[in-house]
């Protein structure tokens, strides 16, 4: 077991999502950036596809009842291991390189010194009761487990095999402002025409009221020609939705299946926004031809 001695601002069981049920209005979900858990699965000798922890900003701690192997992608963060043998000790441990915890053992991790999201993985993976075939917490729609709390129990999976044989994963540095490929949306005919050319001239920051949904962004507002109510349609990882106020926002993993605003483009590849804090600078760009 995994005892939550410390859950932080928004810690949840995160694996590579549940694709293909969006027709039952389920979206995928899963790990923010899942790149960096299948890193740090591949770094405790786990499958790909095993649970780990998506930790968000404040980091967390977490106390071992069995010996483990533990490994940390994403965001850099302070990591600590403290146990008792005789008298507490304590020894620090790095983002990126697989980690042994005796049993018994208390791992705190500490606030992320940039970005904003730490995947922790563990031997034998997070072994909650998997629903629709993933482990993922939708925060959205609630389904898989809750996002932790101090004083919660997670059971641990067998492991799979021995940790990886390396002192350190190279990791690209977090980038300090974010230039996203989009592409025409499904209602570009909604706005005027001149809407998809502002959004990639100008800058828009990330908004305090991003979550795992959505990244909203504040910045130039994009105008609507057509007026009236959208009928709610289908929606994808990446559509960039515009309010009412012309603000977009770019949805990520837990997004909605259906929505009633028009889509003006979908962005490629949402990962970057995974570690954009609020106030972080982001560009638009069409597809390089």
């Amino acid at each position: 077991m995994i005892e939550v001695l410390r859950a932080g601002a928004l810690t949840t069981v995160q694996d590579q999502g549940r694709p293909g049920w969006a027709h039952l209005g389920v979206p995928r979900s899963g790990a923010l950036d899942p790149a960096a858990l299948r890193l740090a699965n591949r770094l405790v000798g786990n499958d790909e596809h095993a649970a780990g922890l998506e930790i968000t900003m404040t980091g967390c701690a977490l106390r071992f009842t069995r010996a483990a192997a533990v490994a940390l992608a994403g965001a850099p963060a302070d990591v600590v291991v403290e146990w008792r043998a005789g008298a507490a000790q304590r020894r620090p441990g790095d983002v990126g390189r697989p980690l042994a915890l005796p049993a018994g053992a208390v791992l705190r991790v500490g606030p992320a010194r940039a970005g904003v999201r730490t995947w922790l993985a563990v031997s034998g993976g997070i072994a909650v009761e998997p629903v629709l075939g993933s482990r993922a917490t939708d925060t959205l729609s609630g389904l898989g487990p809750p996002p932790l709390r101090d004083g919660d129990r997670l059971p641990l999976g067998t492991p799979a095999g021995p940790p990886a044989p390396v002192d350190l994963a190279v990791t690209l540095p977090l980038p300090v402002e974010l230039r996203l490929t989009v592409r025409p949306g499904p209602r570009q005919d909604w706005f005027t025409p001149d809407a998809l050319d502002l959004l990639c001239r100008g800058a828009y920051t990330v908004s305090p009221d991003s979550n795992r949904v959505g990244a909203r962004l504040a910045g130039a507002a994009l105008t609507r020609t057509v007026a009236g109510e959208l009928p709610s349609e289908g929606l994808v990882l990446g559509a960039v939705q515009v309010p009412p106020d012309g603000r977009p926002l770019v949805f990520l993993a837990d997004h909605p299946t259906t929505g009633g605003y028009p889509v003006i483009g979908v962005v490629d590849d949402v990962t970057p926004l995974a570690q954009a804090r609020p106030g972080t600078t982001v560009t638009f760009h069409g597809p390089q031809r």
